[in-house]
Order: C-alpha cells, then sequence, then structure tokens
C-alpha cells in the first residue's frame, strides 16, 4: 500500500520539511557491467537526503532523538564498498532500502550515486542516477 505521505506529495514530488545531508561521500567500489570496473574498481560518489522530523532534536539537544549522520554513512559505504551490482541504480536502490527498513522514523530518501569516471569522450564531473524512495506506512482501516 502506498504510503499516505506520497499520496498527498503526488507522485515523484520531493519531500517538504527537516532532513538529515549527506554530500560528497566518496568511495572504491566494483559495481559495473564491464569486466575492468569489476576488476579494478572505481570511485564513487554518493549523496544522501534523509526526510524526518529534527524538531525533538533541536529542542533537547541529544543525539537519541535523531539519527547519527554516521549510521547513515555506514550504511552507505557498507553498500558502495561490498558485493558488486551491475548497475548505479541496484546500488541507490540498496542504500535507500535498508536506510528505510533500518530508520523507520525516516520518510522518504534521495540518493545519489554517481561514476567521475566513465569511458565518455568529453570533460564531465560525473554521470550517475537519483531515486527518491518513501517509507512504506502500513494504514490500519
Amino acid at each position: 500500500m502506498a504510503s499516505p505521505n506520497r499520496e498527498m506529495m503526488g507522485c515523484g514530488e520531493v519531500p517538504k520539511g527537516d532532513k538529515l545531508i549527506l554530500r560528497g561521500l566518496k568511495f572504491h567500489g566494483f559495481h559495473g557491467v564491464k569486466p575492468e570496473e569489476r576488476k579494478l574498481g572505481q570511485k564513487f560518489l554518493i549523496d544522501v537526503d534523509a526526510w524526518m522530523d529534527l524538531e525533538a532534536a533541536g529542542k533537547t539537544d541529544c543525539l537519541s532523538d535523531t539519527i547519527s549522520y554516521t549510521d547513515i554513512y555506514r550504511i552507505v559505504r557498507d553498500i558502495v564498498e561490498g558485493p558488486p551490482q551491475n548497475l548505479l541504480e541496484s546500488v541507490a536502490q540498496l542504500i535507500a532500502s535498508t536506510t528505510l527498513t533500518k530508520y523507520p522514523q525516516i520518510s522518504a530518501v534521495r540518493i545519489k550515486v554517481g561514476k567521475p569516471h566513465v569511458a565518455v569522450h568529453g570533460p564531465l564531473d560525473y554521470l550517475g542516477v537519483e531515486i527518491l524512495r518513501y517509507q512504506i506506512i502500513d494504514v490500519q482501516h
């Protein structure tokens, strides 16, 4: 069942409100479909936005009222440095689903996965994917 938040926001609309922000995370991984990507690996750049209510943490100044950035960082690191995936889409989906499963207080996540070193002739910062996933809320009628 789709979450009420997603229905209220409309499909694909960016969530509003408080969020945790992790930018420019860099890891060496072995994702890709080409043999050299699997053998040599390459650098991956990751950005994470995790929407959740941060009001209590702002008032209490207690870590127990929020989620530590380092906990989300570890999820990203373990997936990017973990078993190889063919597609960046799979890497992003694993990060999103793991984060939402482990932290039900997060209502949505946006994951951006970039590859700065790609076989493209021309200048670029990186190529990649960005996904937005919502927490599934089981609403009892």
